[in-house]
């Protein structure tokens, strides 16, 4: 998955057409970004976000890796542009708002329409990792809403 990741921070730097003249190429080391506890407001649970990538404009992809502790889980939210979620271990849970739980497992992609309502996170008893990709409209990638209720998340 680290490959996968890298392929697509590659791509997006190579992209046919979108040189910016006087902008040198920018590596970023693996391991020289903090990570950070997602916040309590955000996220209900043990969560550690790993910030990868952000894209300096005109581009606007950022990514990061977060891991789910078993029983963590994000708050409700949306993404103007929407999210792409690259699993890459445990075992996890996404939902949709009025859809129904789904498992999700190592290796799995799942792709979040703009504006759609939904959570994820890990299951019960399993620690999820994954990499969430997403885009920023007008300087916002995301909208954070109320907590996913333990009643909703043992659906």
């Amino acid at each position: 998955m680290k490959a996968l990741a890298a392929t697509l921070v590659s791509l997006s730097l190579t992209a046919p057409g979108m040189a910016q003249e006087g902008q040198p190429l920018k590596v970023t080391r693996n391991g020289s970004q903090p990570a950070a506890k997602g916040p309590a407001e955000n996220f209900t649970g043990a969560v550690r976000v790993d910030s990868r990538f952000s894209a300096e404009e005109p581009a606007r992809l950022s990514g990061g890796h977060v891991t789910f502790e078993p029983g963590a889980r994000t708050a409700w939210h949306t993404h103007p542009l929407g999210q792409t979620l690259l699993v890459t271990s445990g075992v996890g849970r996404v939902q949709r708002w009025g859809g129904p739980v789904q498992e999700i497992r190592p290796g799995d992609v799942v792709w979040i329409p703009p504006g759609e309502k939904h959570w994820h996170g890990a299951s019960p008893g399993n620690a999820m990792g994954h990499y969430a990709i997403t885009e920023q409209l007008g300087g916002k990638s995301v909208d954070w809403l109320e907590k996913v209720s333990d009643e909703q998340y043992a659906r």
